[in-house]
C-alpha cells in the first residue's frame, strides 16, 4: 500500500523496525519536502515487499556500476518522474537512503546518491569502497551524511 510522505507531520509509518527510525523518518520527510518545494510533486513511498521491480532496478545499477550489494533490509521504495528525471529511492532498515537520479535525455547527469541517517554507522559496503561523505544539516533529519557516484552505463 502506497503512502504519501507528510513532511510537516513526520511519521514513522513503515520504518518502525529501524534502530534509527526517527532519523530515517526525518530523512524520508526531507526528501518529500525537497520534491514539494522544487517541483510541487508529492513524494509517495511503497513497501519494499510490493516493489520488486524498483528494487531490482536499483540493485542492478549498484552491482554493475560499483559491485555493491547491501546486506540491510530494504523497507520502502519510491519512484517518480519529474520533468526529464527519473528518480528512484530505497530506504533501508539500517538508516541508509539510496537514490538514483537518471536523466532521460542527458547521460552526463546520472548519479547514485547515498544518505546516512543520523546515528547510523557507515555501511561496511560503502566503507570498503572508500566513499567520502559530506555533512548536511536538516531540520527534519538532523545531520545527514551523503556521498554519490556518477552512473556510466545505460539503464
Amino acid at each position: 500500500m502506497s503512502y504519501i510522505v507528510d513532511f510537516k507531520n513526520v511519521s514513522l509509518s513503515g520504518l518502525e523496525s529501524s534502530p534509527v527510525a526517527d532519523a530515517l523518518a526525518g530523512l524520508r520527510a526531507n526528501e518529500a519536502r525537497y520534491f514539494m518545494n522544487k517541483y510541487k510533486h508529492e513524494f509517495t513511498v511503497v513497501p519494499a515487499s510490493e516493489s520488486k521491480e524498483t528494487l531490482d532496478y536499483v540493485n542492478r545499477i549498484l552491482k554493475e556500476e560499483r559491485g555493491l550489494e547491501f546486506a540491510a533490509k530494504p523497507l520502502e521504495t519510491a519512484r517518480l518522474q519529474v520533468e526529464n528525471i527519473d528518480w528512484t529511492f530505497v530506504f533501508y532498515e539500517d538508516g541508509l537512503g539510496v537514490n538514483v537520479l537518471y536523466t532521460v535525455d542527458n547521460p552526463k547527469k546520472r548519479a547514485v546518491g547515498f544518505k546516512l541517517s543520523e546515528g547510523m554507522e557507515v555501511p561496511k559496503e560503502l566503507e570498503e569502497k572508500k566513499f567520502k561523505f559530506a555533512r548536511q544539516k536538516s531540520k527534519l533529519a538532523g545531520t545527514i551524511r551523503g556521498t554519490f557516484f556518477v552512473i556510466k552505463g545505460e539503464y
